[in-house]
């Protein structure tokens, strides 16, 4: 039976303590670099939200999936290279430090996109 998230502490609250830790260093470094998103679920995954959404994460057996759809990862494709990625995706592996500092240059081009794109 598949579950059904409601929040993004619902969707932690289902992974072991170790994947909790990752995802909610994504979550902080998120928030960090665009204050003003909203937390949700879209999907069936954890989303930042302004103006539509900036970025998804998801967790699986071996990694951190990332997706900064439709641009992000076109605008980083050189410093993503070094990850195995799928259209509009990259798997961040677990037993490799997160490239936190990458994910925020990502969110934060995603919502300078999005202010651009709103004052046109």
């Amino acid at each position: 039976m598949k579950t059904t998230f409601k929040t993004i502490d619902d969707y932690f609250a289902v992974q072991t303590q170790e994947v909790q830790i990752l995802l909610e260093q994504v979550r902080q470094t998120i928030r960090k670099a665009a204050p003003e998103a909203e937390e949700v679920i879209s999907y069936n995954m954890p989303a930042f939200k302004y103006q539509g959404i900036l970025v998804y994460f998801a967790a699986y057996k071996n990694h951190i999936g990332f997706y900064a759809t439709p641009t992000g990862h076109e605008k980083f494709k050189e410093e993503l290279s070094n990850y195995k990625q799928g259209k509009g995706s990259v798997q961040f592996p677990l037993n490799q430090p997160l490239p936190l500092d990458l994910i925020s240059k990502i969110v934060e081009f995603r919502l300078q996109e999005k202010l651009k794109n709103s004052s046109i």
